[in-house]
């Protein structure tokens, strides 16, 4: 059936939010511009294969607040998506239908509508880290008689020691090492474009000085990504899934000399184990938060792995003195729907 204006409208709105706002706008991260993709591309899917509706009769009705939960009911029983999963796409969606009130007053119903649903219920998973010994273990097991083991050594000791996110590490480049500075330092770009900077100890400084005479030989380029694809070369950044199917191939290693060793170690495991280990080793609680990158504190109290004392003891370093007794803090014809919006059409 002959696409309509309006559909034509909301095809449009939905290209220029994908492709044009949100990458301009909210996130230059690639991970988190295909969430949102997704998110839209199984949305379309449902209303195309749930809801009947096609390029004739797509309108600002289909994203009403009964479509979005029978949305959220099919993505849990027919795609077998967990709540978090769910919540995730729901947000993303959320987010379309408030840009479309933006662009178009008559919409704006939508968004009120939107923001009312109730997010999935889901339960609280507590974060596991590595013990001082586990990560010994785990950055002694690379073989450093290989380049590929002087690699994985250097990447892992700058993700554990400057407890960097993984996208954050691997969109490092070579402009971004301050290896000669008289304290030596590296610039991470976290979520928003947020920069933050950190200073390495002399082991991380060491690692990486050798990498990148291995690597990069020695006159680098400053644009070429630090730790970069095997594939692609330092043009292209080395993937998530490379790291992680590295860490887990070590971790096998070192579990032989320390049980404490998790099978299923990746990136973030290291992060959240040197956020524990600073708070050990008694670092202030804000400065943890500033440098993890997070925004708000209570962030920093839910993700750290302590218990309800040392959190009281944690935010008592921003207490008075004089005020113990204060209560604690934290209590188109023949078009699919998806062709017409310029989506990736829905895999069944």
């Amino acid at each position: 059936m002959k696409a309509t204006k309006e559909s034509i409208a909301i095809a449009n709105h939905i290209d220029t939010f994908l492709n044009v706002y949100m990458p301009s706008q909210k996130t230059k991260s690639a991970y988190t511009l295909k969430s949102y993709n997704e998110a839209m591309s199984l949305y379309l899917g449902f209303l195309e294969t749930e809801k009947g509706i096609h390029a004739g009769n797509l309108s600002g009705n289909c994203f009403s607040s009964d479509n979005i939960e029978e949305w959220l009911v099919w993505l849990m029983k027919t795609r077998s998506n967990s709540p978090e999963t769910c919540n995730t796409r729901l947000s993303s969606l959320r987010a379309f239908v408030k840009y479309l009130g933006k662009k178009d007053v008559s919409y704006l119903r939508l968004t009120l509508s939107a923001s009312q649903i109730d997010r999935r219920k889901t339960i609280s998973k507590k974060v596991t880290g590595m013990s001082k010994d586990a990560i010994q273990a785990l950055l002694a097991a690379p073989d450093a008689t290989t380049k590929a083991g002087r690699r994985d050594i250097a990447l892992m000791v700058t993700l554990y020691s400057t407890a960097a996110r993984i996208n954050e590490l691997l969109s490092l480049k070579i402009e971004h090492l301050h290896l000669d500075a008289k304290k030596p330092y590296v610039i991470l770009i976290g979520k928003g474009d947020k920069i933050r900077t950190l200073h390495l100890l002399p082991k991380a400084v060491a690692h990486l000085r050798a990498y990148v005479t291995d690597f990069h030989g020695a006159d680098p380029q400053s644009d070429s990504f630090v730790f970069y694809s095997r594939n692609i070369g330092p043009s292209g950044k080395m993937s998530q899934n490379a790291v992680n199917k590295q860490l887990r191939k070590h971790a096998h290693v070192a579990k032989v000399n320390c049980r404490d060793v998790p099978g299923d170690v990746h990136a973030h495991k290291l992060r959240h184990a040197k956020a524990s280990h600073w708070l050990e080793d008694g670092m202030n609680i804000v400065q943890i938060s500033f440098l993890l990158g997070h925004e708000k504190l209570q962030t920093t109290m839910i993700y750290l792995d302590i218990s309800t004392e040392q959190k009281a003891q944690a935010l008592a370093t921003l207490e008075d003195e004089n005020d113990k007794s204060a209560p604690k803090k934290w209590k188109a014809s023949g078009q699919s729907l998806a062709s017409l919006c310029g989506v990736r059409p829905l895999k069944p």
